[in-house]
């Protein structure tokens, strides 16, 4: 506590320790920029603190993105196979249905061109219709479902019972062939 006197032009003021006016407010100005700066070291902790929060949080947020983006990919996928699967009957059907309009030209085009269009969504699903038929047999491809033998090289599909659907990297259906052997 200060004690001034009455003389504005008294200079030497002291206060109740016995320091003058100057030296107590020098003193004043230390002790404030002392605490100023202990402040200004506990912001930038924090700040510190928040900026390595926030670098976590949005390496968190990037992690979530990509499983997400991922999950996505897969559930469409997963999706598009399903849905593939479910016109393999009808194509298979409509196959059949043309073996047996063979006699009746105006039924058979009509199945051909529905035919078709089944295999072309197949197609535009990522599963395009393939005939091995006169390929080496490919066991990742091909379901062999009989053999013959002296028809071919052995190992040559000779026969294509049902056409597989797809590709070597998406699968929907193997071909059912049937393969020459010695």
């Amino acid at each position: 506590m200060r004690h001034r006197s009455s003389d504005p032009t008294d200079l030497n003021t002291s206060s109740t320790d016995g320091r003058t006016d100057n030296a107590g407010a020098a003193e004043d100005a230390r002790e404030a920029a002392t605490e100023r700066s202990d402040e200004i070291d506990l912001a930038a902790d924090a700040l510190v603190r928040l900026e390595e929060q926030l670098r976590t949080t949005t390496a968190d947020l990037d992690s979530l993105i990509a499983r997400y983006q991922t999950d996505l990919v897969r559930a469409a996928a997963t999706e598009r196979a399903r849905v593939a699967t479910a016109w393999l009957p009808i194509v298979d059907s409509l196959e059949q249905a043309l073996r047996h309009a063979e006699d009746d030209a105006t039924t058979f085009d009509a199945i051909r061109v529905v035919l078709q269009k089944a295999v072309a969504a197949l197609a535009d699903l990522g599963f395009p219709r393939f005939d091995p038929y006169g390929q080496d047999f490919d066991p990742l491809l091909h379901e062999a479902v009989g053999t013959v033998r002296n028809v071919a090289d052995h190992g040559t599909v000779v026969n294509v019972t049902r056409p597989g659907y797809g590709t070597s990297e998406d699968l929907l259906r193997p071909a059912g062939v049937v393969v020459a052997k010695r």
